[in-house]
C-alpha cells in the first residue's frame, strides 16, 4: 500500500522574527475538488490499511451492541403539568421524546421523534429543546450537517403542526411566561459567536423580531435562560474567564434587562433567584468561587452578603437552588461532592447541611434533571468505572435516597470482575497528578497488561469518571485503562486549570508523560504496549506528547485534533480564535507567540520515529477545522522515519463529535479499538 501524498505549495508567515513555513495551507479550500480528492484518497488508504481488522471490528461492534439495551426509556421528570421522558427502540438511531399529562398512567404524547427529523439526512443533532410554560408549544433547533449551525422551529404540541417560525444560526432559546414570546440568540456568520439576543412573538414575521442586546467584545458569547423558579429571564455574557448577567421579569417580556454587576476581567459570576434574592456564585474572593446573596432591587456587589466563603481546597462548581434548600456541587480532592443545605426560613440563612455519601474511591456525581422549584426532593446522577449510570432521588424530609433507575447492561456484565482505583503520579516539578484506573481483576499481571491512557487537560474541563459499556471490549481483553487528570483541566478546581494554560501550558503535556512513565514503573502496563487517546484539545495533547516522547507510545488515536496551533491562532477570522486567546495566549504578542510555537504539534514535527497513529476528523467540524489534522498528516508523512502506519480518516458528513446516530457512532468506536488491538500486537482477538 502506498499512502497518498499531498501536493506541497509553500506559504510563509513572518512574525516576531520567526518565519512559519506551511506547505499545505491550500488544504483549507473545502470546495476545491483537489482537496476533496485528497481526503477521499486518505479515506481509501485508511480503509485498505484497516481491511485486515474488518472481522475484528465487526466482532467488537457486536460485543458493544450486546451490552446496550436497545429498547429503553429514561427516568421521567416533571415539568409544569407533564412528565417528560425519552425512549429508544431497537434499530432506530435516535431517541423519541415523549410526555404524559398529570400522571405516568396517562396516555403517551409524542413530543418530537428525532428519527423522523433524520429521515434522508446523514447527520442530525438537537440543540435547543424547550417547552412553553403552559405546555402548548415546543421550541427546538436542529443541525443536519454537524457544523453546529442550528435552525429554530416551533411545534404546536396540541396539533402536532409546525408553525411558520423559522430562524437560522440560533443558539440558546427561552420562553417568556406568556407562552407567546421567545428570546433567542444568534451567531455571527464568520466566527460562530453567539452575539445577539432577539425577542420574537409567535405569529409575527421574523423580520419584526426585536434586537435586545448585542455583544461587541469578540471574546464573549451570550446565552439566555430562566431561573429555576421561572420568575426571571437571565441573559449571560461570558468569555473563558469573565462573565456578567442581566435579568428581566419573565412575565414582562417587553421590559428592559437590568445588569446585576458590570464585568471585571478574570471575575465570573452566575445567578439564580429565590424569594426576592439572587444567589450568586462568584470567584471574586478566590478562584474556587464563593456563594453570596443580593436583593433583586439592588443586586450590585456593594450589596452582596456572603453565604459560603471561598475555600482554597474546595471548588464550588455549581449551586442548585430550590424553595426550601439548595445543593452545593463541590469538587474536593479531584472528586465531586453534593451537599444538601436546608434553609431556616424565608431568608437566606441555612438550618443544616448534609453531604451525600458515595461508596467508591473513583466516581462521578452531579445533579440530574430537577425542573420543580417547590419540592422537597432532589435528583442526582451517579456512576463509576464499574457502576452503571444511576439516577437517585434524595428526600429532604427523611434523608433517604431512592434508586430510580440504573442503566441495564445486558450481555453478561458482572461488576465484581472489575476494580477501579486512584493513584497519584508525581510531575516533573513535584506536583501530584491524580490518575483514575479500571481493569479486570482476574487478568491483572504485573508489567504485562496492554495499557490505554486517555487525557484532555484544557479549558478547566474536569475529566468525568463514568461507566461506558463499550470499554468492556478492552477490559475483557486484559487492558488496564487509565484516565489522567492533568493540569489544564478542572479536576482540582480553577487553580488546576490556571496551572495548565497560557504561559504554563506545557505542564499539561509533561504531566501526561509523567503519568505514562509512572504507570509503567508501577507495573500497570507493558512498556511495549501503550496506547493513548484524546480528542480536540486532547488531540493537541496527543500531538505534543508524541513530538516530545514518541518512544513511550505504541499507538495513538487522535480525534479532531487541534494541532495547527500557530496558523489557527493567527487567523482571527476563524471561529473560536479570539475567545481562545484566554486559553492559549495571543500570538500577536511576542512572548505568547514564542511559547505557543514551542509546543504547537504541526510546527514541531521532526525527522524521527513516531508511533502508529489513527487521526480522525470531520469535514463539517466547526471547532477544529478538518484541514488541521489533514495538514498534520501530510507533513508527518514527509518527515517520519519509522515504518509504523499513519492513517487519516475524514467523516465527510459529520462535525466535531463524529457520527450522530448511535449505531454509526458505535461502529466508529469499534474501528478505533480494532486499530489499538492490532497495533499493540494483541493476538487474542
Amino acid at each position: 500500500m502506498t499512502p497518498p501524498k499531498a501536493r506541497a505549495e509553500r506559504k510563509t508567515t513572518t512574525l516576531h522574527g520567526h518565519t512559519l513555513i506551511d506547505d499545505y495551507a491550500w488544504l483549507r479550500e473545502r470546495t476545491n475538488p483537489e482537496v476533496v480528492e485528497y481526503l477521499e484518497a486518505e479515506n481509501a488508504y485508511c480503509g485498505e490499511a484497516m481491511e485486515p481488522t474488518h472481522d475484528l471490528a465487526k466482532t467488537l461492534y457486536s460485543e458493544m451492541l450486546s451490552h446496550i439495551k436497545e429498547t429503553d426509556i429514561s427516568v421521567p421528570f416533571r415539568e409544569g403539568g407533564y412528565w417528560y421522558y425519552s425512549r429508544t427502540a431497537e434499530g432506530l438511531q435516535y431517541p423519541v421524546y415523549c410526555r404524559k399529562r398529570g400522571s405516568l398512567d396517562a396516555a403517551e404524547e409524542m413530543v418530537l421523534d428525532v428519527n423522523e427529523l433524520a429521515r434522508d439526512e446523514s447527520f442530525m443533532a438537537i440543540g435547543a429543546f424547550t417547552v412553553s410554560d403552559d405546555g402548548a408549544m415546543l421550541a427546538y433547533s436542529v443541525d443536519n450537517r454537524g457544523f453546529r449551525q442550528y435552525t429554530l422551529q416551533v411545534k404546536d404540541l396540541r396539533t402536532g403542526k409546525l408553525l411558520a417560525e423559522r430562524v437560522e444560526r440560533v443558539g440558546s432559546v427561552t420562553w417568556a411566561a406568556d407562552g407567546e414570546t421567545i428570546f433567542y440568540t444568534v451567531e455571527d456568520e464568520e466566527q460562530k459567536r453567539q452575539f445577539q439576543l432577539y425577542r420574537h412573538r409567535l405569529g409575527t414575521p421574523h423580520s419584526e423580531d426585536v434586537l435586545i442586546y448585542e455583544e461587541a467584545d469578540e471574546r464573549f458569547n451570550i446565552g439566555a435562560g430562566r431561573t429555576r423558579d421561572r420568575k426571571y429571564v437571565v441573559l449571560e455574557s461570558a468569555s473563558h474567564t469573565t462573565s456578567e448577567e442581566r435579568f428581566l421579569p419573565a412575565d414582562a417580556p417587553g421590559g428592559e434587562f437590568t445588569l446585576i454587576e458590570p464585568r471585571r476581567d478574570e471575575i465570573e459570576y452566575y445567578a439564580d433567584h429565590r424569594n426576592g434574592q439572587f444567589y450568586i456564585r462568584v470567584n471574586d474572593a478566590g478562584r474556587n468561587f464563593r456563594l453570596v446573596t443580593a436583593p433583586v432591587s439592588s443586586p450590585g456587589r456593594e450589596h452582596w452578603r456572603e453565604m459560603l466563603p471561598h475555600r482554597d481546597d474546595v471548588m464550588l462548581e455549581d449551586v442548585d437552588l430550590f424553595a426550601r434548600f439548595y445543593v452545593a456541587c463541590e469538587r474536593r480532592d479531584g472528586l465531586q461532592h453534593l451537599r444538601v443545605c436546608r434553609f431556616a426560613g424565608e431568608g437566606a440563612e441555612t438550618l443544616d447541611s448534609r453531604e451525600v455519601i458515595f461508596p467508591e474511591p473513583v466516581y462521578s456525581a452531579h445533579p440530574h434533571i430537577n425542573r420543580v422549584f417547590d419540592t422537597d426532593k432532589f435528583r442526582y446522577a451517579y456512576q463509576s468505572f464499574v457502576t452503571p449510570s444511576s439516577v437517585y432521588e434524595y428526600d429532604l424530609a427523611t434523608g433517604e435516597e431512592t434508586l430510580l433507575k440504573q442503566l441495564e447492561v445486558p450481555g453478561g456484565f458482572d461488576r465484581e470482575l472489575y476494580a477501579s482505583e486512584r493513584l497519584m503520579a508525581r510531575a516533573e516539578d513535584g506536583v501530584e497528578v491524580p490518575v483514575s484506573l479500571v481493569y479486570r481483576k482476574d487478568m491483572r499481571e504485573e508489567g504485562k497488561n496492554p495499557l490505554y491512557i486517555y487525557g484532555y487537560g484544557s479549558y478547566g474541563y474536569a475529566l468525568p469518571i463514568g461507566f461506558n459499556p463499550n470499554r468492556l471490549s478492552l477490559l475483557d481483553r486484559g487492558f488496564v485503562m487509565a484516565y489522567a487528570h492533568i493540569r489544564g483541566g478542572g479536576d482540582l478546581g480553577k487553580p488546576w486549570h490556571d496551572a495548565g494554560r497560557l504561559m504554563v501550558k506545557r505542564n499539561t503535556f509533561t504531566d501526561f508523560i509523567a503519568v505514562t512513565e509512572q504507570l509503567i514503573e508501577k507495573g500497570y502496563g507493558d512498556p511495549e504496549r501503550v496506547a493513548i487517546e484524546g480528542g480536540s484539545a486532547g488531540g493537541l495533547l496527543m500531538g505534543a506528547v508524541v513530538n516530545m516522547r514518541p518512544d513511550l507510545y505504541r499507538a495513538v488515536v487522535s480525534h479532531v485534533p487541534f494541532v495547527d496551533v500557530m496558523n489557527t491562532m493567527l487567523d482571527a477570522s476563524l471561529p473560536l480564535t479570539v475567545p481562545e486567546y484566554e486559553e492559549w495566549g495571543n500570538p500577536n504578542e511576542r512572548e505568547a507567540f514564542e511559547y505557543m510555537l514551542s509546543y504547537s504539534p504541526y510546527d514541531n514535527i521532526e525527522a524521527k520515529a513516531y508511533p502508529a497513529m489513527l487521526i480522525k476528523t470531520s469535514l463539517y467540524d466547526s471547532q477544529v477545522m478538518y484541514w488541521e489534522p489533514a495538514k498534520y498528516v501530510a507533513k508527518l508523512r514527509t518527515l517520519k522515519t519509522d515504518g509504523h502506519v499513519l492513517l487519516l480518516h475524514t467523516n465527510m458528513t459529520a462535525g466535531h463529535g463524529g457520527a450522530s446516530g448511535r449505531y454509526d457512532y458505535l461502529k466508529e468506536i469499534a474501528t478505533d479499538y480494532a486499530f489499538i488491538l492490532r497495533e499493540l500486537h494483541y493476538l487474542s482477538f
